[in-house]
């Protein structure tokens, strides 16, 4: 946004921050969010460069297709253990998965 755009709308009562202050989130929850996100966007990435669609990773995994799209939108129902036991299934690597988990993230941090 430009400045001279933002200015103004501080000067009407609007107020500007990160995601993590809007909602009051931890620093951990914030981390754990962030996490979650990267892990769903490492899955569909992976997904799509193996040219599998939902229904076929779905198959692989012994679930369903609406589950998938689930994971891959970051879904709270979500645990953190299937989105890692999918990407292995999908044949990530320990060394992808640390890139995946070390990534830097693509919001900044408050």
């Amino acid at each position: 946004m430009r400045e001279e755009k933002r200015r103004r709308l501080e000067g009407k009562g609007w107020k500007f921050g990160t995601a993590q202050e809007f909602l009051r989130l931890s620093d951990e929850e914030a981390a754990y969010i962030d996490l979650k996100a990267r892990l769903a966007t490492g899955l569909r990435k992976r997904r799509r460069r193996r040219s599998l669609t939902q229904a076929d990773l779905a198959k692989r995994l012994q679930s369903s297709q609406s589950r998938i799209a689930k994971m891959e939108a970051g879904d709270p129902s979500v645990s953190l253990d299937l989105l890692i036991r999918s990407l292995l299934i999908l044949g990530t690597s320990r060394r992808e998965l640390s890139r995946i988990i070390s990534a830097r993230s693509p919001v900044p941090a408050a």
